[in-house]
């Protein structure tokens, strides 16, 4: 397969209409849909998405016979307000769930030791129960319901079979997996089978099982990986093999530079983040294969997305977004843009590209359209069906509203965000400035053009701020005990002590002698 080194947004490809009407009669009235999820993964993170150190096969797959939405988003820099849009067709603002949950806020937020201008609002602690989410909606339409791993959408009350799923294998208040990617593993909602069995494989394994279990009715699988969230681990093959290939690329000097708050990770070297995605890699490949040999891959859609940009601060420090701006946490493309793949074998979209930019929040109202449902605006009132563009149309030009109003722990700033065509502004909150760039020209977001389109900025800015007023957005506040000297003395630190701790773990990680002292997490003690 060749590789995509796409990396500026690549022109909408028409379908003819003949065509498309002899896909639609061949079309099957109720299609399975297949939703795979990463946690954290970055948008280059991936061979078919440019990267040169990854290898990903089997992801590449389902871009490959499917199409690439090269301006597909995320609807936060952060998991749970991602998660939460998915499920609900509405943006962060608007569901009240903005931060991960758990994360600090008000004064509470002081614990943390960032000395910031700022005191984050709260959010809501978990997905409202008053809303009819996808897969209640899907579960109106008769399918069979199925999640599997990270849900981090609330505690007990608040899991998976409170929101529409028959079946959570793994689902639960946490974000990370409690015990690591090997057995022994903390989880209420999925025991393991064996000590040093794969988290990652475990959960393809539950989704194939599902799938072949109701291979005569329509269903909906939510396949949500841990991986490639923290903590890093891997196998010692898999590491030894990426080692080896980081050497052979040749092993930069330096892999961080200073951001804002943290260094920013810039070169994709980390042989055990290497590792956990190629993991991740089989395990879908695990899948993808099964539904072949069931003889449900011609009737099933399958989505592949993630939900926030790389860590490349913050976390693990793991991978780097260039040339994308930023990771997870950030307001900039690295923490917000990500892989947007949709395979649906009946239409003819296999190797297109489309630059329409488009959300999480959008995948409710286009399910309901593939499965012939009635659509629910009065719920997924921000995401719009993407089938339009999926059968030779277009989607009107909207503006697409992102709201942090944390800082995060990678690094980011409080921030809200309007994308309209190919204008992007950012409003900081803790000096209210803003920043305008356009992503046709520069992508990259080096240059700021607010000083020279004022009119401009002025018109994004009072349409989001109008749009964050509407849905009862909440803000931050100045915090009346910031310290200057104190912030000043911090970052110092972070400099001259966390920095260079950084880059001598990353040449530990890339090291012949390189040996975690734990079986390589556990992963041995399969063996």
């Amino acid at each position: 397969m060749k590789k995509s080194t796409i990396l500026l947004p690549a022109t909408f490809l028409i379908f003819g209409s003949c065509q498309n009407q002899q896909m639609k009669e061949a079309e099957p009235s109720k299609p399975n849909i297949l939703f795979i999820y990463a946690d954290d993964l970055g948008y280059h993170d991936l061979s078919i998405m440019g990267s040169d150190y990854y290898e990903t096969p089997n992801i590449d797959r389902i871009a490959a016979e499917g199409i690439i939405f090269t301006n597909g988003y995320a609807n936060c820099q952060v998991c749970s307000p991602s998660r939460a849009s998915i499920m609900s067709g509405k943006f962060p603002p608007r569901h009240g769930i903005t931060d991960w949950i758990g994360a600090r806020t008000g004064e509470d937020w002081r614990q943390a030791g960032r000395f910031t201008k700022l005191l984050p609002p709260e959010y809501i602690p978990h997905l409202p129960h008053e809303y009819t989410t996808m897969p209640e909606a899907l579960k109106e339409e008769g399918y069979k319901t199925f999640f599997a791993g990270k849900w981090h959408l609330g505690s007990k009350g608040s899991w998976p079979e409170d929101h529409g799923f028959d079946i959570n294998k793994g689902g639960w208040e946490r974000g990370s997996p409690i015990g690591g990617f090997y057995a022994p593993w903390e989880n209420p909602n999925l025991d393991y089978h064996y000590e040093g069995e794969s988290l990652t494989m475990r959960l393809a394994k539950e989704t194939v099982e599902f799938m072949e279990e109701n291979r005569d009715t329509a269903f909906f699988a939510f396949l949500s990986f841990y991986a490639v969230h923290s903590p890093l681990q891997t196998t010692q093959e898999k590491w030894s093999k990426y080692r080896q290939k980081a050497e052979e690329m040749g092993i930069a000097e330096t892999g961080f530079k200073m951001g804002h708050f943290l260094p920013i990770r810039q070169v994709q070297d980390n042989p055990v983040y290497a590792g956990l995605l190629e993991t991740m890699d089989d395990a879908i490949g695990l899948v993808l294969d099964n539904l072949d040999a069931m003889g449900l891959a011609e009737n099933t859609i399958v989505i592949f997305t993630s939900d926030n940009g790389g860590v490349s601060a913050g976390d693990a420090f793991a991978t780097s977004n260039l040339p994308l701006s930023g990771g997870k946490g950030y307001q900039f493309e690295g923490g917000i843009r990500v892989p947007y793949f949709i395979r649906i074998p009946w239409l003819d979209i296999a190797g297109k590209e489309s630059d329409v930019p488009v959300t999480g929040a959008d995948f409710y109202p286009t399910f309901l359209e593939l499965v012939g449902a009635d659509l629910k605006p009065e719920e997924h009132n921000d995401g719009v069906s993407l089938v339009p563009a999926l059968t030779g149309g277009t989607i009107e030009k909207r503006p697409l509203i992102w709201h942090y109003p944390h800082y995060g722990n990678q690094g980011g700033q409080p921030s809200s965000i309007i994308r309209l065509g190919e204008w992007k502004l950012i409003h900081y909150y803790e000096d209210g400035r803003e920043e305008l760039y356009n992503l046709k020209t520069n992508f990259e977001e080096t240059t700021d053009l607010a000083g020279s389109n004022p009119e401009l900025v002025n018109e994004l800015s009072e349409r989001l701020f109008t749009y964050l007023h509407d849905v009862g957005a909440r803000f931050p506040v100045h915090d009346p005990e910031y310290d200057e000297e104190l912030e000043r003395k911090h970052l110092e630190q972070v400099i001259n002590e966390r920095w260079p701790r950084l880059e001598r773990q990353r040449l530990e990680f890339l090291s012949e002698d390189f040996d975690p002292g734990n079986n390589w997490w556990g992963s041995q003690l399969a063996k």
